[in-house]
């Protein structure tokens, strides 16, 4: 039996997971289209012909809906029968999804299901995390005070769903959505506080002209120096190196040749967070063993989720570890990043060994 199963701690309440999982508008943003077949009540069509790791449209039946816990599709697409089921379980910091979906007729090929795989994996780490942002705010009405101005998000029906009566969900959701925007709006005030130091700043300007002019001159008698070394030190080693050094310098070339490079690069953010990227290139012309990269989140930053790598995190050092990188082949890995501070959008530090990563 062939099985796709990815999970997410997302610092949502479930309720609102839910209406993201369930409302059309909402998972089109997030995943992809859905429409309700005409004369059938509990059919979808779900247009994920778009997508890494899919073929076809999926002709999707609901055939259980246990809100806000559960929902679970029998799935046809391209000949091949599976099921599909999305559980949404609460947690201390929010709730945790898992999107489960087991293969019961036909097949995938390995690149496909890896594919499909990660087709879930960026939806539900990438995307439905920035939708929750927006829709935490969009639930609450941010300008009571003044006339015809709202943000509240309209309580719109989900597929499957009964028409529910007007106002049925409107406090849970207030509460719930007032809570959320106290959290951020209260990282936003402490991320705008750092403004007071800044008279401490004013006496500053005095000391820097000195300091600068200083540093301006210091450098000169350093730079005199370094030339008479740079030009005493190449003649003793014309005299030692031509015996011992060229039979070892071919072998110890070709490690260098096969080293490993890394490069970082912010593939998502949101308003409590981002999802970073790591690759390895090995443009060497032989396999390398296996790898070590060290991530140094900003304080208070949490790995909520990665993908491609194995990992731990010991306060703000966050260690990737993996197989070796094949000859002429790279390797990606990726992580999400849980920060309330709202200008980080990037760790402070990455390094492969010694060497730091590009584009950081």
């Amino acid at each position: 039996m062939i099985e796709i199963d990815v999970q997410v701690d997302l610092f949502h309440p479930a309720d609102r997971v839910w209406h993201a999982l369930t409302d059309r508008g909402l998972l089109a943003r997030w995943f992809t289209e859905v429409e309700p077949m005409a004369g059938a009540r509990h059919r979808l069509l779900l247009f994920t012909a778009g997508l890494p790791g899919f073929d076809a449209a999926v002709d999707a039946e609901v055939t259980d809906r246990r809100e806000p816990e559960l929902i679970a599709l029998r799935c046809l697409e391209g000949g091949r029968r599976s099921r599909l089921a999305c559980a949404v379980v609460p947690t201390a910091e929010g709730c945790r999804l898992s999107v489960r979906e087991v293969l019961e007729h036909g097949s995938w090929s390995d690149e496909q299901r890896e594919r499909r795989e990660e087709s879930y994996r960026q939806a539900l780490t990438g995307r439905l995390p920035a939708i929750l942002d927006w829709l935490a705010f969009r639930q609450v009405d941010l300008r009571r005070g003044e006339a015809g101005m709202t943000a509240e998000m309209p309580v719109t029906e989900g597929f499957g769903d009964e028409p529910v009566p007007a106002g049925r969900h409107r406090w849970p959701l207030l509460v719930a959505g007032l809570a959320a925007v106290v959290l951020v709006a209260g990282a936003v005030v402490w991320a705008v506080l750092p403004a007071e130091p800044e008279p401490a700043a004013g006496p500053g300007p005095t000391p820097s002209p000195t300091a600068t002019t200083t540093a301006s001159r210091t450098p000169k008698p350093t730079a005199s120096a370094a030339p008479t070394r740079s030009t005493t030190s190449p003649t003793p080693r014309p005299s030692r190196t031509p015996s011992a050094t060229p039979s070892r310098t071919p072998t110890s070339a070709a490690p260098s040749a096969s080293a490993v490079a890394a490069r970082y690069e912010t593939v998502s953010t949101r308003l409590i967070g981002y999802t970073g990227e790591v690759v390895l290139d090995n443009a060497g012309g032989a396999a390398a063993k296996g790898w070590t990269v060290v991530v140094t989140l900003a304080e208070g930053g949490t790995i909520t989720d990665v993908s491609g790598a194995d990992w731990r995190q010991e306060g703000q050092v966050v260690t990737f570890t993996g197989p070796p990188v094949p000859a002429g082949r790279s390797r990606t890995f990726t992580f999400a990043v849980r920060d309330l501070d709202p200008i980080t959008r990037a760790p402070e530090g990455c390094s492969l060994g010694d060497d730091p990563c590009a584009g950081l």
